[in-house]
């Protein structure tokens, strides 16, 4: 046919994930250029370059890409001004200076920084921030200019991942591509108005076009629509000097889910995975770690003052350990404080309902406010659990909901957690309808396929704000 299989997956794959990765690069290189410039400014003033410096650095680049993370600094920027780009990362960093100095006076550790040193560094950094990105971004530019041509490319389909191609074209000009026309599927007109076309006539004029060379590359977004004589087309094809590029429906099936990878050459596309690969990985650990040591310190006295609440209100101990599905599906032990007279871990555990006997006075105040669940955030420091991420379930409760809504067990591909997208969206509490567990699982995936830092902080806002209390926790 012409056409290798083997390169078919790697030009949508580009383009539709070729920004995330530039993205992880982006903050590699700012946590390179970060550290940099406070060892430049240690070597120029001669300091000791000790185990102070290297921690003022690592939390400085771990804030700055945290911060940049919130406010969109790695999308994209490459369209963005010298003076718009230097001023944007010029406020990042002294935000990400001032938290700095608010640490280091907090824990009297303000005398021990030469002074010049890291006023050298402050001033440093955000200038080579600044100029590694325009340098970036002028190569870019040239690579563009002078490639010998710039391959016209058009896509047939319509739908979102459509959509989302088409802005991954247009607004990633190192991938030499430019978007000449865009072709509805089967049934739809190319403009308003206008007649609408058979797949048998667009297939016709794609191939014409491609023997007049209007074009050199063609997406095609497989759909139920233009798959009508496909093979015949593709063999057409192959008289021509076309490259050609099949987009598989992801919006239409479980692909969705997954990423493209390939295995000794041969192109592999996960149908399931987990979307904390590398960096990201790297940064929803040290999320947790930070966000879970804060909030611990600040809710010692409390859960110490609820400990001895729980003693004084009903027998039995403080804390109650349920075994719940955690990563990959492992059985893990989740800690509450305890909330009820029993504590049940067995084969059929009944959810709690409003006005349950089961659950004390004292534990009643617990649970409406949610302070039952504090002790989880040591789940998270041990690597049990997530701040943010799908609630887990009783086992119980997990092997009677897997067989009945599709997909259930997609929510262990990540580490559950003390909240969720769920939860501050209401589906919270008592699911005595499959619906209402179904709504669950709907946020909780939907979660995992859009997680961002930005997505993480903003639940931990929500739940700070709403979450505590609520109609449906009982």
């Amino acid at each position: 046919m012409g056409i290798r299989p083997t390169h078919h997956h790697a030009a949508a794959h580009q383009a539709l994930r070729l920004d995330r990765w530039l993205a992880s690069l982006a903050k590699g290189m700012d946590a390179v250029v970060i550290f940099g410039c406070l060892v430049l400014a240690v070597l120029l003033y001669r300091p000791a370059w000790d185990l102070p410096y290297a921690l003022a650095a690592l939390l400085a680049a771990l804030l700055f890409i945290l911060f940049g993370e919130i406010h969109g600094l790695y999308g994209f920027w490459q369209g963005q001004g010298f003076r718009q780009r230097f001023f944007r990362i010029s406020l990042l960093w002294m935000l990400v200076f001032f938290s700095l100095l608010l640490l280091a006076y907090a824990t009297k550790h303000t005398a021990y920084y030469s002074r010049l040193t890291i006023g050298s560094w402050l001033v440093l950094t955000p200038l080579l921030l600044t100029a590694w990105r325009w340098l970036a971004q002028r190569l870019f530019r040239s690579v563009v200019e002078h490639t010998r041509f710039l391959r016209r490319a058009v896509i047939w389909g319509g739908g979102e991942i459509g959509d989302q191609l088409a802005r991954s074209l247009e607004q990633s000009p190192w991938l030499g591509l430019s978007l000449v026309q865009r072709l509805p599927e089967e049934g739809a007109s190319v403009k308003s108005g206008s007649e609408a076309r058979t797949a048998e006539t667009i297939q016709e004029s794609l191939l014409a076009g491609a023997k007049r060379g209007d074009f050199e590359v063609l997406y095609l977004l497989l759909s139920a629509t233009n798959r009508a004589h496909l093979v015949d087309f593709l063999e057409s094809l192959a008289d021509t000097t076309v490259s050609v590029y099949m987009v598989p429906d992801y919006f239409m099936s479980s692909l969705f889910h997954g990423r493209w990878s390939d295995v000794d050459g041969i192109p592999v596309v996960s149908v399931y995975d987990m979307p904390f690969w590398g960096f990201d990985g790297w940064i929803k650990r040290a999320e947790d770690l930070i966000l879970a040591t804060v909030f611990l310190f600040f809710a010692a006295l409390p859960m110490l003052l609820i400990a001895l609440g729980i003693k004084l209100s009903s027998p039995g101990p403080v804390l109650f350990k349920q075994r719940r599905y955690g990563l990959d599906g492992k059985e893990i032990s989740v800690w509450k404080f305890r909330s009820m007279r029993v504590c049940e871990d067995s084969e059929n555990v009944p959810q709690a309902k409003r006005q349950d006997p089961r659950v004390t006075w004292f534990g009643r105040v617990l649970r409406r406010t949610s302070l039952d669940e504090l002790p989880q955030f040591i789940n998270v420091l041990q690597g049990r659990m997530s701040v943010v991420g799908p609630r887990p379930h009783a086992v119980s409760h997990n092997e009677l909901y897997r067989r009945q809504i599709r997909g259930y067990m997609l929510r262990h591909k990540v580490r559950p957690g003390i909240t969720g997208w769920a939860q501050v969206n209401g589906w919270r509490g008592e699911t005595d309808h499959i619906d209402k567990m179904a709504k669950r699982v709907e946020y909780d995936l939907w979660y995992i396929r859009n997680w961002s830092l930005w997505l993480d902080l903003k639940i931990v806002l929500l739940t700070l704000r709403y979450g505590f209390t609520g109609q449906n926790a009982y």
